[in-house]
């Protein structure tokens, strides 16, 4: 076993500074749900900057630094505050912000969101939304970005304004009618969150015939 490691020392002290960087630094991360489309798709690997907000003990949720604030629109990975999974989402709301939704509509600070139909389309991924997407493009407090709706989708479209407490951060999923988010588990504390997902590295059509979706290949998040 000496000898082994002896003479894959090079190997394992590189494979040791790769999962730190990942750990501390940067990530990346194949996702597997389509709660995001149509902004993330089923088979896209995300390239996460863990260094965005915080400079965390490699391995914990310890914050050794603060490094920046989340931001409304921010699209993160976090560590869900239910049964530990992680997650993507989008930070709707921030600390502070009053934040309500009626029959869907968000409104964030006393502001409504505006709303703009795009074409209904199928999404690329279906396995667990088998029905067509009304996409929208969402404007709300200086941020806008695309989401969709599943017409005849049973979702949580209500919620009473509620204020959100220092360090805890409200998220939606784009693809609002299929997202297991805040309206399910709760405000997410800024301790769980894990980084900025900043672009797309890599993309394969998993639900298809796994061609790689050249199109998508480092396109930023938005």
């Amino acid at each position: 076993m000496r000898n082994l490691i002896r003479q894959n020392r090079g190997f394992l002290a590189f494979m040791l500074l790769l999962g730190l960087f990942r750990t501390a630094v940067a990530d990346w991360n194949p996702v597997p749900s389509g709660s995001m489309h149509p902004t993330i798709l089923e088979g896209d690997v995300v390239l996460v900057n863990r260094l965005a907000y915080d400079l965390k003990l490699p391995l914990t949720d310890h914050v050794v630094l603060a490094l920046g604030e989340p931001q409304r629109g921010d699209i993160v990975t976090f560590t869900s505050p239910r049964d530990g999974v992680r997650l993507i989402k989008r930070i709707v709301a921030v600390p502070g912000d009053r934040v309500a939704m009626h029959d869907k509509q968000l409104s964030i600070n006393g502001e409504s969101a505006n709303y703009t139909a795009l074409a209904t389309q199928m999404p690329h991924a279906a396995l667990d939304a088998p029905w067509q997407a009304q996409l929208y493009s969402e404007q709300i407090a200086g941020r806008e970005y695309l989401i969709q709706w599943l017409p005849g989708v049973l979702a949580r479209d209500n919620f009473e304004t509620r204020l959100v407490p220092e360090g805890q951060y409200l998220m939606l999923g784009d693809n609002r009618d299929n997202s297991a988010d805040s309206r399910y588990i709760g405000l997410v504390p800024r301790q769980l969150l894990i980084g900025k997902a900043v672009r797309v590295l890599l993309s394969v059509d998993i639900l298809g015939i796994w061609l790689p979706r050249l199109e998508r290949f480092g396109q930023a998040l938005v």
